[in-house]
């Protein structure tokens, strides 16, 4: 019985001290990206049978390509095909350089610096926003769909795009393709890509982050580069996806500038007549000091 009691105060410590550092502000955030997971997954829900669709629009891609003569992808996968080691760099820069690196990007500016994390996190939220609304009215397969979903609607596809093959399935082992995966993913999200067009807002963020520190600036430079080649050899976008996910990514940007120009003022004069929004002075007491 004393072993129980000392438990529950234990916990209930824990959760006093939890109290004291999680504030009203990391709540509205944590509801905040739980409602654009919600919206992502009612968009993957309202594409997700529309295989034809999506076919048919990105052979309409291809042949875009194919007219401004910038169709490499085939060629690009070809040349490392056979190279382990430069087709799981490929994986990897696709894979982590992406979701993770902005996840752990975010949570530093988020504890170090409130003003530079709300700006790029609006950037973010709005360029995929948009990008949902293009993923919904026109939904476009990855070439590493197209000999699969060739075989479905009985077409015959020219062989350069018969050979694409699922670099991250084949040689990573957790692919977008893999089952435990698909829940997750929408498979009909190539235009715009957003592995280029976040990357691309990434590298602006570690530069304008660390701009006193000129030699962490290759990186912000090097990440976009890299993903728009790893997107193409992994097979899993197009060029014009990562044109089209540098356009999101611009107007994300636009949206943020405006945002913190004429519209966050407005709102915040309208949410100190809201008590629950603003934090209380106990509050901002005990929250720890980022320094």
């Amino acid at each position: 019985m004393e072993g129980k009691k000392t438990t529950l105060g234990a916990l209930a410590a824990l959760l006093r001290q939890a109290k004291r550092r999680i504030g009203r502000r990391d709540l509205l955030e944590a509801a905040l990206v739980g409602f654009a997971f919600l919206l992502y997954f009612l968009v993957r829900g309202s594409v997700i049978d529309r295989p034809h669709d999506a076919f048919q629009n990105a052979l309409d891609v291809i042949d875009a390509q194919r007219w401004l003569g910038i169709f490499w992808e085939p060629d690009m996968q070809e040349w490392i095909i056979d190279d382990r080691f430069l087709t799981q760099a490929a994986n990897y820069v696709y894979f982590w350089l992406h979701f993770p690196l902005i996840v752990a990007f975010g949570f530093v500016l988020y504890i170090f610096d409130r003003r530079k994390y709300t700006f790029l996190r609006d950037a973010f939220l709005a360029s995929g926003a948009i990008s949902l609304i293009i993923y919904g009215l026109y939904p476009v397969a990855p070439p590493r769909l197209l000999p699969e979903l060739a075989e479905r609607f009985n077409f015959v596809l020219d062989a350069d795009l018969q050979a694409f093959v699922d670099t991250m399935n084949v040689h990573l082992g957790y692919g977008y393709q893999a089952q435990s995966m698909r829940p997750f993913v929408n498979p009909y999200a190539a235009m715009p890509s957003l592995h280029f067009g976040w990357d691309f807002l990434l590298g602006i963020g570690i530069i304008w982050a660390f701009r006193r520190y000129p030699f962490i600036w290759p990186l912000g430079i090097a990440l976009p580069v890299m993903q728009i080649l790893a997107i193409a050899v992994t097979a899993n976008h197009y060029f014009l996806d990562a044109v089209a996910g540098m356009g999101v990514a611009l107007l994300g940007l636009a949206i943020a500038v405006a945002l913190h120009r004429w519209a966050y003022a407005p709102l915040g004069r309208l949410a100190k007549r809201v008590p629950w929004l603003v934090p209380s002075e106990e509050e901002e007491e005990a929250r720890p000091s980022p320094v």
